[in-house]
């Protein structure tokens, strides 16, 4: 009997820790939110305007300077809803990764006062960034509304595409977030890092490029976990199809290894926090 008081005791204890880590997280992106757009005129519709005003002078410099959209499987008029799907998709990755890396150190005051889990911050800052990115599909839906680009069911891969995306996000954050309370200067690496991979993904140029390119800088470029989450949400959005299984099985790869491994670095860790935050 006092066994099965103690199993069911515990499984309380774990219910409510969960139920106050959910909280904890809605608490934690709305107060984000809040933050973002205070003071603003335009608030929240920044998060359409931005991916909408990025567009349009990256269609211009890149279409007209750099020839792309000219030539190759995008033409002129799907190039600027090929520019913007990728820029929203990586901004995803940057925005959620950069912020997750802070996270333990911006929440330093809360951490030496209440008890909680550790692992929430770098998440929430995944989850806000998912947050914005809704606000985002507005923006890719009013450019193919302009381009008369019809929705296809192939949409309905979109929940996939974002939950293997995250979980990609939230190990990389759960990593950068353990290394940066023990080494600053992850923080002014990881901009560097960030700034190399944009031109490494086809985000402005076309995966025409990549047939002429060496053996090997296509292996790095197939192998490019960007690439593979770009190239699904393409699919869906401006081809209209379903992502290949190469791209599926590259996706779910990166998410389950990236999140292993932050779990693992971060877990590993985070006992430390206190003495150097």
């Amino acid at each position: 009997m006092d066994g099965r008081v103690g199993a069911k005791s515990i499984q309380s204890h774990a219910a409510n820790d969960i139920q106050k880590d959910f909280y904890i997280l809605k608490q934690l992106v709305t107060k984000d939110f809040k933050l973002k757009y205070r003071r603003s005129v335009l608030g929240v519709a920044w998060s359409v305007l931005n991916p909408l005003l990025m567009m349009i002078v990256m269609a211009v410099v890149f279409s007209t300077i750099f020839a792309q959209g000219r030539n190759g499987s995008i033409t002129p008029e799907m190039y600027p809803l090929y520019l913007i799907v990728g820029n929203v998709t990586f901004a995803v990755m940057s925005d959620s990764t950069s912020q997750a890396m802070t996270s333990i150190l911006a929440a330093a005051s809360l951490l030496k006062k209440v008890k909680v889990h550790r692992w929430v911050f770098p998440v929430q800052k995944a989850l806000f960034a998912l947050v914005n990115f809704a606000f985002s599909l507005v923006a890719v839906a009013l450019v193919m509304l302009w381009f008369r680009v019809v929705p296809t069911w192939h949409l309905v891969w979109l929940p996939v595409c974002l939950i293997l995306l995250m979980l990609f996000c939230m190990g990389i954050g759960l990593a950068l977030s353990a290394l940066a309370v023990f080494f600053r200067d992850v923080i002014h690496l990881w901009s560097v890092v960030i700034t190399a991979w944009t031109y490494f993904t086809p985000i402005f140029w076309t995966t025409d490029f990549i047939a002429g390119m060496p053996h090997i800088l296509r292996v790095l470029m197939y192998a490019n976990p960007m690439y593979n989450y770009l190239t699904f949400m393409r699919d869906i959005f401006l081809f209209q199809c379903n992502p290949s299984t190469q791209v599926l099985v590259f996706c779910v790869l990166w998410a389950v290894l990236s999140l292993v491994i932050g779990y693992a670095v971060f877990h590993k860790s985070e006992h430390k926090f206190i003495l150097y935050i």
